[in-house]
Formats: structure tokens, C-alpha cells, sequence
């Protein structure tokens, strides 16, 4: 099957990718770049999505919703203009996700490639520490702190992380917005994301921050 992946350069659509890689052909990259907070998709670093495609060595087709109303319309058009039999995503637990995704995709006559629905938690969240590299890019939740921001997603971050969901109900896999992640380097990369230069962006009161890449790069494996 031809599939079209759905990519944001977070840990769950690099590792949906990485599945459907393996029993199928993704002929392109799609993503759709938020203007503002979005429920549909990951917006921290929806703008280097460039720089994965390039990693990984097959197209991206972008875009720039305007807002929450033009989020799935926006992709519908995007979706109807590639040969593709179905679309690739990395929802793990949102049945908002999910729910509008496989409407679209019955709209479009298409097949949604899930292989990570409610499949999440502490035992796949090792998985991707352990095979790709991983930084946390953004945090919004009690006992996140400052020192989150630019953290590599490692066996020690998990074990972490899991301490945190006991004490206060974060999400291991920060399904509601706990952290949000950029995945440097993957199996499936030809090349490697390097961040050269980046800056923390901290707000005590609120306790949530993000960093904010300057400067990226490639580089050979």
C-alpha cells in the first residue's frame, strides 16, 4: 500500500513512520502547521519539518492553517492532490484525533495506518528512548520544571517521567501536553538533525516554557 505520512518531527509520528516503513511505501511527508495552539496537531517544531524531510530522504507537502476551522480542510485538499491509498498517523490515545482523522479518510476513500493506537505507555515510550534520540522541546505540567527543556529523552528521563505520573498524573507520554518532543536522529534518518543553537523560553508562573531553535543542521551518520 501507498501511504502518505502525516509528520510533525515529534516521537510518535517518527516512530508511526518507522512502522509503516516496514510493511509499506510512503511516497510523501504532509504536514499542517498551526497558527495558534492546536488539538489536532503538534505544533512546537512543525516548522523543521523541512529539515526531516531531508533526514529522511522523501518529500514534504506543507501548509499554514489559519485556524482551528480550516485545520482538517486544509489537509483534505492537501491529501486529495497525492497518490496515495491512505494516510500514516502516530495518534496513540486522542479519539478526537482519531475520530476526525478516520472521518476524513472515509471522506477521501482512504486507509488510516494507526499502528500505534493505544499501543502508548511506559514500555513503548523505551522503545523510542532507546531507539531514537529524542529532545524535549516544550513542558507544561506540576513537576516539569525549567531543567526538562533541551533533555534528551533517555532510559533516566522515562524513569523520570514515571515517578512524575505516580506524584501528579502526568502522562507518561504526554498525551495531554506534558512535554513535546523533536527526534535528532532515527534508524530510519540517512542523516542526522543537529541543533546548533538554541535558546530556553521559561515562564515560572505558569509553569510551562520551550525552547527556542535558532540554528539547525545536518550532518553524516
Amino acid at each position: 500500500m501507498r501511504l502518505a505520512a502525516l509528520i510533525s518531527g515529534g516521537k510518535d509520528s517518527i516512530c508511526a513512520l518507522t512502522c509503516a516503513l516496514r510493511e509499506h511505501e510512503v511516497g510523501e511527508l504532509v504536514n499542517v502547521q498551526p497558527v495558534e495552539d492546536s488539538l489536532m496537531y503538534h505544533v512546537p517544531c512543525a516548522h523543521l519539518t523541512p529539515l526531516i524531510s531531508q533526514a529522511v530522504d522523501i518529500p514534504l507537502v506543507s501548509g499554514v492553517s489559519s485556524s482551528h476551522e480550516d485545520e482538517l480542510v486544509l489537509l483534505k485538499s492537501m491529501l486529495r492532490g497525492l497518490d496515495a491509498d491512505g494516510i500514516v498517523a502516530g495518534t496513540i490515545a486522542s479519539n478526537y484525533q482519531m475520530s476526525r482523522l478516520k472521518k476524513l479518510c472515509d471522506q477521501l476513500h482512504m486507509e488510516l495506518y494507526a499502528p500505534l493506537w493505544n499501543k502508548g505507555g511506559e514500555r513503548l515510550l523505551r522503545a523510542m528512548a532507546r531507539s531514537m534520540h529524542i529532545t524535549i522541546v516544550q513542558v507544561a505540567a506540576d513537576g516539569v520544571d525549567e531543567s526538562w527543556l533541551g533533555r534528551t529523552l533517555d532510559e533516566k528521563a522515562v524513569d523520570d517521567l514515571s515517578v512524575l505520573h505516580r506524584k501528579h498524573g502526568v502522562h507518561i507520554m504526554g498525551e495531554g501536553g506534558e512535554y513535546e518532543t523533536l527526534v535528532l536522529d532515527a534508524p530510519i534518518f540517512h542523516r542526522r538533525i543537529r541543533i546548533i543553537n538554541y535558546e530556553k523560553k521559561w515562564f515560572n508562573e505558569q509553569c510551562r516554557g520551550y525552547i527556542e531553535i535558532r540554528k539547525l543542521g545536518l550532518e553524516e551518520k
